[in-house]
């Protein structure tokens, strides 16, 4: 449930922000966005870097500003990373009602194919980890590996999002937004995420009949309704689940519950970490994603 909003005024942390990683001269803040014209409809992307392709399903209410610029360029070191929004979001074209977890998974399908990307591993945040399993199960040939950042299993057995968080994750103020993603002793984790969005040119937002949208298909894949989500042993690819342990969206229960259902799954919790905590501990993140790609390779 990760949110794109309005950041100004947020200014930049200091360096002791342990999530901090390093970036460097342009990478994905000058990457320009282009458009697949796929056979599922125009999707808008951007991409950096070489080497084994990583595509990165953004969350509800999420544009692909909403990647930690740091957090990309580091995993663009050693890899082609690939951004894009989902339906209806900036220049992505909506997909046909009524939207669903697996219409986007579908859609998702056909950006591979048409960017011809070869089985990459797919990391999905938040609703983007609904997709990623999505994919996995109607299109298992796209997919080579599976990292599922503060996501629930479709099974209908998941934990609800508690409504005061998901309330707060839909607020109109910045500051109320971070304080559901980041944990409250982690402030500077918040600020420094928060200022780092502020770098991308030409923000855009997700309209709200989007975001409607997107909460349906969540609610249903929460519900167990969505066909793709109901038995997720049909994943057949390695994944990797993680999370931070103080997740005000995802309770932690819902961690182990999808690790326990799918066949071939670990799980790494981040102390002292929330929803965002792929930013707030990027430094230790992006090494166990390195990791994890490499394995038995």
């Amino acid at each position: 449930m990760a949110a794109t909003v309005s950041l100004a005024g947020f200014a930049p942390a200091s360096t002791a922000d342990r999530g901090a990683v390093t970036q460097p001269a342009g990478g994905i803040l000058t990457a320009p966005t282009r458009i697949a014209h796929t056979t599922a409809g125009d999707i808008g992307y951007r991409e950096a870097g070489t080497g084994s392709p990583i595509l990165l399903i953004a969350g509800h209410n999420a544009t692909m500003d909403t990647w930690s610029p740091a957090f990309v360029d580091a995993l663009a070191a050693h890899h082609q990373v690939v951004v894009f929004d989902n339906a209806g979001v900036g220049a992505s074209a909506p997909v046909s009602p009524p939207t669903s977890i697996s219409a986007m998974a579908d859609r998702t399908g056909a950006l591979i194919n048409t960017l011809r990307l070869h089985r990459p591993t797919v990391l999905g945040w938040s609703m983007g980890g609904m997709v990623a399993q999505a994919l996995a199960v109607r299109h298992p040939a796209q997919v080579g590996r599976l990292v599922l950042a503060a996501t629930q299993a479709g099974t209908g057995a998941s934990l609800p999002v508690p409504p005061a968080a998901a309330a707060a994750a839909d607020s109109p103020d910045p500051a109320v937004v971070l304080s559901v993603l980041f944990p409250p002793d982690q402030l500077a984790a918040a600020r420094s995420y928060g200022a780092s969005l502020l770098q991308y040119p030409n923000r855009y937002g997700v309209p709200a009949a989007t975001r409607a949208d997107q909460d349906t298909a969540m609610a249903q894949w929460m519900a167990g309704q969505d066909p793709a989500g109901r038995d997720p042993r049909r994943i057949h690819v390695p994944t990797l689940i993680a999370d931070g342990t103080l997740d005000a969206l995802d309770p932690t229960a819902n961690d182990h519950l999808l690790q326990d259902s799918l066949r071939d799954a670990r799980l790494r919790l981040f102390p002292d970490a929330g929803h965002a905590f792929l930013f707030q501990d990027a430094t230790a993140f992006v090494p166990a994603i390195e990791a994890f790609t490499h394995h038995d390779r």
